[in-house]
């Protein structure tokens, strides 16, 4: 079993087209869907919001674009990570990381089951005021991954002291299960499946 969850692919490929086919209306006219990084252009984009105060919990505070750019080039010769820029009527608002957690740092740290993925999310600086921007983010990201019949539970791993994201993953659903240590932070583990997110739906009050 454990050596089915480790040799399990990613899927960068089946992920990648996914992604290219996904869509999320928030109102008539606004709506997201999701954008390829490109390494060799977005850096630049991605170093400015990294270096934003509000982006401290991303762990790459004071990062030259150099720093920045061996990150993620390290992230992507992994080929256990897919990165996409979350758009907005084709502005770029949020980064987002899906991982196949068994594969990743996480996976040491639990019972890990070959239906385990994983995300990280990083918004851009605010320049239009949305009600409730971040959870339709989250219900976005959660859709999209509850869709993939590869996905069984999302597992996260958030820094214990990032109140904001605490509230959020909650409101969606997931269920705190114990502290984790990481090299550079304390985090929490958490994990939500389709029926958990099905019912965080139903107190979701959206507009």
């Amino acid at each position: 079993m454990l050596q089915d969850i480790l040799e399990k692919p990613f899927g960068t490929d089946f992920w990648s087209k996914k992604a290219a086919e996904s869509s999320y209306k928030i109102n008539e006219d606004l709506s997201f869907k999701f954008a390829p990084f490109q390494l060799n252009k977005d850096i630049p984009t991605l170093h400015h919001w990294v270096n934003l105060p509000y982006a401290k919990y991303w762990q790459l505070g004071n990062s030259s674009v150099e720093t920045v750019y061996d990150s993620y080039k390290e992230i992507l010769d992994g080929k256990n990570t897919c990165v996409f820029w979350g758009v907005l009527n084709d502005k770029k608002v949020f980064l987002v990381e899906f991982y196949y957690a068994p594969k990743d740092r996480m996976g040491k740290h639990y019972d890990a089951q070959i239906g385990d993925y994983g995300f990280h999310i990083l918004a851009g600086p605010k320049e239009t005021v949305i009600s409730q921007f971040t959870t339709h983010i989250f219900v976005y990201l959660l859709t999209f991954l509850f869709q993939q019949e590869e996905v069984e539970r999302v597992v996260v791993e958030p820094d214990v002291n990032n109140d904001k994201i605490h509230a959020l993953n909650k409101r969606a659903g997931f269920k705190y299960d114990k502290k984790i240590e990481f090299e550079e932070k304390t985090a929490y583990l958490a994990f939500n499946d389709r029926a958990q997110f099905q019912e965080a739906l139903h107190h979701i009050q959206l507009p």
